[in-house]
């Protein structure tokens, strides 16, 4: 199915801290939806249900309907719930402004409460500038970051030793076709709740319909 690129709300409220964005940004970019709406109260007398065992649940302020998202039907499978579960969001940005996207998309979606340890970044053609200096000081030590799983990771779109996350957001910084035509499943396999894809959403929407 095609991303359709919108400019959603933030809903969701969980505690989790972010360094500093990056300084020296020209151009803003829509607000990604951070994550599931807010759910309703369960009966009076009945267990608080929760996505996340231990976090907060809805955002403060009096409560509203979630608006429409865009999730894939869920499944009656217990089982499948999870994967069905994964929203899309597209951002629009240009191949060289797509990292400067993807950057700002984490912001907003730790300052809105997401956890560092729920978000993988990924990059279908250069580096992240993160990555590209923690591999400098070796595969062993960058990877050992990705396993502690305490902060905010960012890895190459095809790196297979990446593992999931709730919360995937990938930059289509270049790449061939044919590799992000399978950098973008292969990246919602991972998310278990979000992926947001920033890139040129006339050539993601193409190459989303050419691997489906």
């Amino acid at each position: 199915m095609p991303l359709i690129p919108e400019e959603p709300q933030i809903h969701e409220s969980v505690p989790g801290p972010r360094a500093t964005p990056a300084a020296g940004r020209t151009a803003s970019t829509p607000r990604p939806v951070p994550g599931p709406g807010p759910r309703p109260a369960p009966p009076r007398g009945a267990p608080a249900a929760s996505a996340r065992p231990g976090k907060p649940g809805p955002s403060r302020g009096p409560a509203a309907a979630p608006p429409p998202q865009r999730t894939a039907p869920k499944s009656s499978a217990p089982g499948a719930a999870a994967a069905a579960e994964a929203q899309l969001q597209l951002i629009p940005a240009p191949a060289d402004g797509a990292v400067d996207a993807a950057d700002e998309a984490v912001d907003l979606l730790l300052d809105s409460g997401r956890d560092p340890s729920e978000v993988l970044v990924l990059t279908t053609g250069e580096r992240h500038p993160w990555a590209a200096h923690e591999l400098s000081f070796g595969e062993a030590s960058y990877w050992a970051q990705h396993d502690a799983g305490d902060d905010v990771f960012y890895a190459a779109a095809d790196a297979d030793r990446a593992t999931g996350r709730p919360v995937v957001v990938v930059a289509v910084n270049g790449g061939s076709d044919e590799a992000v035509a399978k950098a973008l499943p292969a990246a919602m396999a991972r998310a278990g709740a979000l992926l947001v894809v920033c890139g040129d959403p006339q050539r993601i929407n193409a190459l989303i319909g050419a691997s489906a």
